[in-house]
């Protein structure tokens, strides 16, 4: 039987994953709507999904484990190192979930266990 690889989590959000949801929803949203949905993802309460279904929401593909950023994270899940919750946005307009901050966790977890649940903050 295959052991799985235990994935520990923060209980909240680090501070840096804020001004990076930022700079991406300022990409999507003009700069006052972008900064209304960091603001209500900071007050937000942390919820779990399954990595499948955040990938399937979201409509992204799965980045591979030689992206540097994914193996940085996949190095941080072997020496048990917390991960940061991901932060997402429902955009009901186009019907998909926005992952502001945490793309590259979401695909690190995925390489281990597809059925991981991952603590969210979603708005």
């Amino acid at each position: 039987m295959v052991q799985k690889t235990r994935i520990t989590w923060l209980s909240h959000s680090e501070e840096h994953d804020y001004p990076a949801a930022m700079s991406y929803l300022c990409l999507l949203y003009d700069e006052k709507t972008a900064a209304m949905y960091v603001n209500k993802l900071r007050r937000g309460r942390v919820l779990e999904f399954k990595a499948k279904d955040i990938f399937r929401a979201s409509g992204l593909s799965l980045l591979g484990v030689s992206n540097l950023h994914v193996e940085k994270d996949r190095k941080k899940v072997v020496s048990g190192k917390e991960l940061s919750p991901l932060l997402l946005l429902r955009d009901a307009k186009n019907g998909k979930v926005v992952i502001a901050d945490g793309y590259h966790r979401l695909c690190a977890v995925y390489s281990y266990d597809e059925d991981a649940a991952i603590p969210c903050k979603i708005v």
